[in-house]
């Protein structure tokens, strides 16, 4: 998936229209996304930009990486796969007060 960039050390403030309008002039754009805090709703400080084709991607991490999007100077790059972190909480083996012995 060469057409999708990772938009990392954003400003607080860089919201999806910004990001939209700093990379636009590359191509056409499929998907821009800012990723936020599930709690606050804050932006996390990174996001992805997805194109239409691989030609205006690769253009635009050559020449965004670095430059300032809001006073701040972003890192452009293909994202890396997720990996993976492992299930999810456990449970049981607590103490349970309503256990008789």
């Amino acid at each position: 998936m060469k057409n999708k960039l990772f938009f990392g050390g954003l400003a607080w403030a860089t919201g999806e229209d910004s990001l939209r309008d700093a990379v636009s002039q590359y191509g056409e754009l499929e998907e821009v996304r800012i990723i936020t805090d599930r709690d606050t709703g804050r932006s996390r400080g990174f996001g992805f930009v997805t194109f239409v084709d691989e030609e205006a991607a690769a253009k635009c991490k050559e020449e965004m990486d670095g430059v300032a999007i809001d006073g701040r100077n972003v890192r452009v790059d293909y994202p890396r796969e997720r990996e993976n972190r492992g299930g999810g909480g456990g449970g049981g083996g607590g103490y349970n007060s309503n256990r008789s012995w």
